[in-house]
Formats: C-alpha cells, structure tokens, sequence
C-alpha cells in the first residue's frame, strides 16, 4: 500500500506526527522505545574496493591504472582518508562517514557477500531478500525480512520506502506499508546537441559524421540507462536518497521500527571514475543521506538503531576496457549505529593477491551475508538460537562483536 502524500511537511509536525497510522483498518501507533533496524540495500552492485579502499595493497594500484584511488597523502584532497594501516575511505565521504568512523559508529565488513555465483542483478537480489538457501525451492512469499517481522512479534512496525513492495518484505500475516521515494534524474539535452548539429549543417563532409556521433551516443546512453535502471529495480537513485534520509529518519524515530530502502544506480561498467566522477558523486549522496538518517532519527533512538548496508554482489577486482569495472562476487557491507562497535573492519579478511581472489577475478566472500545480518539482528533483539533459526534457514549466524 502507497502513501504517496506522507512527505507533506505538516504531516511530520506537531501532534499529526504522533498520530497512528491506519492501514487497511489496523492501526500502527508509534514504535515503543527500543532497537530499530534499518537495511539499505544498493542495487547494480556498487565498486566497494573504491569506497573502503584497499590502499595497502601494490595489487590493488596495478589491477586498476586508471580508476585506482591514489595512496593516502593529507596533501592530496583526492587521496583516500586512512582508516587503517591497511584500508582507506574515499574522499567524497570526509564530511559524513568519516566522522562516523571516528566515533566508532561504522564499521566495515570486506570479503562479504552471497554464495550465489550467477553475477545475475536479478538473481542475486532476489537471493539475497528472500534469505533462503541456495540452490534450493525458492518460497516467492517469503522475504527474510517479513520473516523478522513475524519473529520479533506485533510490536514491530516495519514499512518499506520502495516503489513496490519488496521481495523481502513479502510473506507474513500483517500487511506492510510501502513509501515511494521521488527519484532524481537528469535527461539528456537534446536542444544542446541539436545546436552543435545546426553548426555543421552546411558542410557536408561534417555534417553525416556529427549526426552519426550523436546517434551513436544516444544509442549508447540508452542501453546502459535502460541496463543500470533494470538492474536498479526502480530503486530512488542516490540523490534521491539524499533527499529523502531525513523523512525516513523522522518516520523511524517516531513511527516505525523496521524498514528497507534501496538505493539504485551503481552498474558501473563504463566511466565510473576514480576520486571524482560517476561513482564519487554517487557514493557522496549516500554519504549524506546516511549522515542526513543519523541526524533526523536523533541521538536517543540512534543509539538504538543499526542500519546495515548492502549490494547484491562486488565488481571485478581488475577494471575493464572501458574504464569500468564488471559483474564480481564479494563486496564490502557497512554497519552503522549509535551503539555499533565500530571503527573497525571486522569479519575475516585475506591479503590481496591474483592467489586470493575468487576465480582469479573478484573479492572472495569470507562472511556470508546470512550469518552477518542473523548474528547482528540476534544480538540487537535478544534472539535466542531457536527464535533466529527461521530467519535464515540452514545459516549460522556469525558473531563479529559489531554490537
């Protein structure tokens, strides 16, 4: 069920911000006090080895001469920050996801990921919502994150800002609310590009080639948009999101306990950029929207609330011809939170090498994204062994002391 009008700013004052929601006949009054779980789910597979950067690593300067981020150097402000002798942050994120890291509110989980191998967007998405072991039946109507709604019991208050209900929040008793997001786009000038081809009309030697160019490049622009969309799934895009963090975060400090939002637009074969370009401006948006989250939620319920972010797999540890990256296996998760033990990268880790990379290609995955999120989720709500186990069937949750 939309609630396409719920970002109207009188909506989120005064007594109307407390008042119970009412969704098909039931009433959703506020959250009590407690912990709250926030997943971010980045679709199309976001570079992380150019966000959490492994700037200790000789292998990692080879295996990218053009998009590598460079070694840190305070002197450079497009050098990544150092977050350990090992790892460094990239710089888009200074003013946001730094400072959290300092407070020991974020930590990282590198070599994390699925055991699906099919580098699959939509596969491996749908793998990763609905929790359920691979290779496998796959139960449709059942997403791990309804499944932790129905397991933490009728005081949880879960919704999703998604377009559409997700598959994770799919299955269960209760109906789950849904909140689309305005997406932020920017089309292509077609008035520009007419002008530059007005300028060579009248020679015709010019003219063909200027006109085949242009087409040429709509073509192109097309088919990746159309390519980075689908594997988005119509997720808001990361300046949406940016825009957007702050409603969550009021929604969440007040009304809801439980909640997914992905985010879309990280298929980054072509171009993607280094320090600055596509993906830099992208991972600066997510920046803020999560330091955005972290500010309008409050300091009392932050203290409280975990917010995990994830992709469907990592990208090709070497970057291709195109000066992009590709379809890879692991990736590097966040955890972040008021009360996450953090200032780390935790999980197990392997030093990087062509030896050490899985088929010779992209991140191994060290820590399943079923135990991370099970042990995390077990520890935040006081879940015993027998309560979690249908959360993630046939998985041992792992407990990495993140909180």
């Amino acid at each position: 069920m939309l609630f396409p009008h719920l970002h109207r700013r009188d909506l989120l004052k005064g007594a109307a911000a407390l008042a119970p929601f009412v969704m098909a006949g039931k009433a959703f009054a506020a959250p009590q006090a407690g912990s709250r779980l926030l997943v971010v789910f980045l679709r199309g597979a976001y570079d992380a080895v150019n966000i959490v950067v492994p700037s200790g690593s000789d292998f990692y300067h080879q295996s990218r001469p053009t998009i590598a981020l460079p070694k840190p150097n305070p002197a450079d402000p497009n050098a990544p920050l150092p977050l350990d002798a090992d790892w460094a942050l990239h710089p888009a994120l200074k003013d946001t996801i730094l400072p959290l890291w300092q407070a020991k509110q974020i930590a990282f989980v590198p070599f994390a990921g699925t055991d699906d191998m099919s580098r699959s967007h939509f596969e491996t998405q749908d793998t990763i919502e609905l929790g359920q072991p691979v290779g496998g039946h796959r139960d449709y109507g059942s997403g791990f994150m309804a499944r932790l709604a129905e397991i933490l019991g009728t005081g949880e208050k879960p919704i999703a800002f998604t377009d559409q209900l997700p598959l994770c929040f799919r299955g269960g008793d209760d109906p789950i609310p849904n909140l689309a997001l305005a997406n932020v786009g920017k089309p292509i000038d077609q008035r520009q590009a007419a002008l530059i081809q007005s300028m060579y009309a009248g020679h015709p030697d010019l003219a063909p080639s200027v006109s085949e160019g242009f087409a040429v490049r709509d073509t192109v622009y097309k088919t990746l948009d159309q390519e980075m969309k689908a594997a988005s799934r119509g997720a808001v895009s990361a300046k949406g999101f940016a825009l957007s963090a702050q409603r969550i975060g009021t929604l969440m400090r007040d009304r809801f306990n439980l909640a997914f939002v992905d985010v879309g637009g990280w298929d980054t074969h072509v171009n993607q950029g280094g320090a600055t370009g596509y993906l830099a401006d992208r991972i600066g948006d997510l920046g803020r929207g999560l330091a955005s989250f972290a500010q309008a939620i409050g300091p009392d319920a932050w203290r409280m609330t975990n917010v995990v972010v994830v992709s469907e797999f990592g990208r090709t540890f070497r970057e291709n011809g195109d000066r992009g990256t590709d379809h890879g296996h692991g990736s590097i998760y966040w955890v972040l939170g008021g009360g996450v033990s953090g200032g780390r990268m935790a999980g197990e880790q392997v030093a990087l090498s062509a030896a050490t990379l899985n088929q010779n290609r992209d991140l191994p995955v060290l820590t399943d994204y079923r135990s991370l999120i099970g042990g995390l989720v077990g520890r935040q709500f006081g879940l015993s062994a027998s309560r979690l186990a249908p959360l993630f069937p046939n998985s041992t949750p792992a407990d990495l002391r993140l909180i």
